[in-house]
C-alpha cells in the first residue's frame, strides 16, 4: 500500500524470481474530496470521467520504479502528493504530525466548517496594504526627490502651456505670415497681369472674344475657339476675385510675426532640453501631471495609512467571526475524541483542544490551536507530544484520525 502510494521503493520489494512487483490501488473519493483534487488532476491530465482514483507503481528487478495516475504516466513525487490526501497511515509515530500546530488547527476548522478563502483573501488584503504603506515609508525620500523633479519639469513646461496640435497650427501661422510680402507681391503681379495692366489678359481675351463673334456664323469652326475663350474670360474674371480677396486680407503683421517666432523658439528650446519631440510636449506635460498625482499618492502617508487601518479592521472582523466558530468546534471535537479513547483502551482519559491567543496577528487568524491529553481519569491534560507511552500516542493517533476523518481514509500499519 504504502508504495502505491508513492513511499520509497527498491529492489528488494520484489519477490525472489520474479521480473517487478505491480501494485493497484483503486479509491472512490467522496463528493468534498473529488472536488478539492479536480483542479490538481486537470493540471496534471490526471482527471477521470468516472470518479475513480487508480493509482499504480511498478518496481523492476533493478530497483527502477515507474508510477502512474488514471493510467498516465506520474512522477513519484505526485504519486505521494496525491496518497496524503487520499490516506492517512497511522503507526507508532503517526502522532509526530498531530503536534503541528496548522495540522491541529486545519482539524479544528474542519470540524468548525470553517471557510479559511475568506480570511486568506482578508489577509492578503491587510498584508498588501501594509506592505504599501512600509514601502512608502522607505522611499520617502525618493519620492520626495522624484516629486521635487516632476514638479520643476512641470512648471517649467507649464510656462509654454502647450496645446494639443498647436505646433502644427504655430508652424502653419509662421509660415504664412514670414511669407507675406511674398504673397502680396505676387498677388499683385497676377492680378496686374490678369485685369489692372495694360493690354491685361482679361481685356485681350476679350477682344479675341468680340472680334470672334462677328464672324463665328459664317465660319462654323470659329464657334468652338469662341467658346473655349468665353471660358477662358471666366476663369480669369474667377481668378481675378480670388486675387483681390488675398490683396485685401493678407497683413503683414510684423508684431504677430515676431510673437511666433518667440514662441516657437522658446518651444524648441524645452524640447531640446526635456530632450522630446515639439510636437509631443502637450502630451509629456499631461502625463508628466499623472505621474506626480501617482508620486504624491503614493507618498500620501495619511491616505495609506487609513487604508492599512481599514484593511487591518476588515481582517480583523473575520478572524473574529472564525475564532468564534474555532472556540464553538473546540469542545466538541475534544469530547468527540475523548469518546473515542475510551474504546481504545484508554478509559478514563481525556482529550482537550487548546486554542491560544497570539500576541501578533497572523495569516491563520488570532489563535494558535494545540492537543492536549490526560491518559488516565485524574491526571492533568498535557501537550500531545509530551504523553510518554508510544502505545497511548498510537492510539490517540488513530482516534484522532477516525473522529476527524472527513478527507482521508484512515489505514492501521
Amino acid at each position: 500500500m504504502q508504495l502505491a502510494l508513492g513511499s520509497r521503493g527498491d529492489a528488494g520489494v520484489v519477490r525472489e524470481g520474479a521480473a517487478r512487483a505491480d501494485i493497484t490501488a483503486e479509491f472512490e473519493p467522496e463528493a468534498a474530496l473529488a472536488t478539492q483534487l479536480a483542479p490538481w488532476l486537470d493540471e496534471g491530465g490526471f482527471a477521470s470521467g468516472d470518479g475513480l482514483l487508480l493509482l499504480r507503481r511498478v518496481v523492476d528487478a533493478q530497483g527502477k520504479s515507474r508510477a502512474w495516475i488514471n493510467g498516465s504516466p506520474a512522477t513519484v513525487a505526485q504519486l505521494r502528493t496525491l496518497g496524503e490526501q487520499l490516506v492517512d497511515i497511522h503507526g507508532q509515530h503517526a502522532w509526530q504530525s498531530l503536534t503541528r500546530a496548522d495540522a491541529v488547527r486545519a482539524m479544528v476548522d474542519a470540524q468548525a466548517g470553517v471557510d479559511t478563502a475568506g480570511l486568506q483573501a482578508a489577509w492578503a488584503a491587510r498584508r498588501d496594504a501594509q506592505r504599501a504603506l512600509d514601502e512608502a515609508r522607505a522611499r520617502q525620500a525618493d519620492l520626495d526627490r522624484e516629486r521635487e523633479r516632476l514638479q520643476w519639469q512641470i512648471n517649467e513646461l507649464a510656462k509654454l502651456n502647450p496645446q494639443p496640435d498647436e505646433w502644427t497650427t504655430l508652424n502653419g501661422d509662421h509660415q504664412r505670415l514670414a511669407h507675406g510680402q511674398a504673397i502680396l507681391d505676387a498677388a499683385q503681379l497676377a492680378l496686374n497681369a490678369v485685369s489692372d495692366a495694360d493690354d491685361n489678359a482679361e481685356a485681350l481675351t476679350s477682344r479675341a472674344i468680340d472680334a470672334l463673334d462677328k464672324v463665328a456664323d459664317v465660319e462654323p469652326q470659329l464657334a468652338n475657339a469662341l467658346e473655349v475663350l468665353r471660358s477662358a474670360q471666366a476663369q480669369l474674371q474667377d481668378a481675378g476675385h480670388t486675387l483681390n480677396a488675398v490683396l485685401r486680407h493678407t497683413d503683414l503683421e510684423p508684431e504677430r510675426l515676431a510673437e511666433l517666432d518667440q514662441r516657437m523658439a522658446t518651444w524648441v528650446g524645452l524640447a531640446r532640453r526635456f530632450r522630446k519631440a515639439p510636437d509631443e510636449l502637450a502630451e509629456v506635460l499631461v502625463a508628466w501631471r499623472q505621474e506626480l498625482a501617482d508620486v504624491e499618492a503614493a507618498g500620501d502617508l495619511e491616505a495609506l495609512e487609513r487604508e492599512a487601518q481599514n484593511a487591518h479592521q476588515a481582517w480583523l472582523a473575520v478572524a473574529k467571526t472564525v475564532s468564534a466558530q474555532r472556540a464553538k468546534a473546540a469542545p466538541r471535537l475534544a469530547e468527540a475524541i475523548t469518546q473515542a479513547m475510551q474504546t481504545l483502551g484508554m478509559a478514563g482519559g481525556r482529550f482537550d483542544v487548546a486554542l491560544t491567543l497570539q500576541a501578533e496577528p497572523q495569516a491563520f487568524g488570532l489563535e494558535s490551536a494545540e492537543f492536549l491529553v490526560a491518559g488516565h481519569a485524574g491526571s492533568t491534560p498535557r501537550p500531545l507530544g509530551k504523553v510518554a507511552s508510544g502505545g497511548e500516542l498510537s492510539r490517540l493517533a488513530l482516534a484522532i484520525a477516525v473522529t476527524t476523518s472527513r478527507r482521508s481514509s484512515p489505514l492501521l500499519d
